[in-house]
């Protein structure tokens, strides 16, 4: 049977787990750790069932605790958090999910986190023409209220090939295209936390949807796709 709540249990874990952050206590508290990670890869596994009611997944993947420290500054060997993500399939679908829990920092976040050269120069391209479209969707009151503003990285001035005084530069600027939804611990403990995700991420649908119609044809409306 799946989990379809977070535990306190699992924060109490991460909390222990930051302010021990190295290899002697994880060892020490393996098994602690791993009846975590079980009862939030089910509770996961529950998100993504939510998620095929409505949309086409091709897969779950959940991260692994272990950091990768070979190029960072920070050598602690363990995230203080757990995380997921669920990719959309089929060429025609664009867009991921992404959930992550930690004590204070849990949130989930979906959209085009570092789109291939060409997809993003399809995507500026789209803008520069018309950006209604987007908008519409953007502004409005409902998915902003469960969205927020589209965020990412930029540039400080107009790529290559358009004009910094195009009316859509705050756009077309952008290097990545994020919605992300931050949530409380008392939130994330709630028995109603796997809904309020699924129902912020069936909110999303226009976006990727508009997103998914871009990506898969030229300027001139014609099918990219096989």
């Amino acid at each position: 049977m799946l989990e379809t709540n977070i535990t306190k249990s699992t924060f109490q874990f991460l909390n222990k787990l930051k302010k021990n952050n190295n290899r002697d206590w994880f060892t020490e508290h393996k098994a602690e750790f791993k009846a975590e990670e079980t009862k939030v890869k089910s509770f996961f596994n529950h998100v993504l069932d939510n998620l095929k009611l409505h949309d086409e997944i091709e897969k779950l993947k959940v991260f692994r605790i272990y950091r990768d420290v070979r190029f960072s500054k920070n050598k602690t060997p363990y995230k203080t958090h757990l995380s997921a993500s669920f990719a959309r399939a089929g060429k025609h679908r664009r867009g991921g999910y992404y959930l992550q829990i930690a004590p204070g920092n849990s949130f989930i976040a979906t959209g085009f986190w570092n789109p291939e050269k060409e997809d993003l120069l399809r995507i500026r391209k789209e803008w520069e023409i018309d950006i209604t479209d987007l908008t519409d969707i953007i502004k409005n009151k409902k998915f902003k209220s469960i969205w927020g503003d589209l965020v990412g990285d930029e540039l400080k001035t107009a790529p290559k090939g358009f004009d910094k005084e195009d009316p859509n530069i705050e756009f077309i600027r952008k290097k990545q295209f994020i919605f992300i939804k931050n949530f409380t611990d008392k939130e994330v403990l709630s028995d109603d936390f796997a809904n309020k995700v699924n129902d912020s991420y069936v909110a999303i649908r226009p976006y990727f949807d508009l997103m998914s119609s871009i990506l898969t044809t030229n300027l001139n409306g014609e099918s990219l796709l096989d």
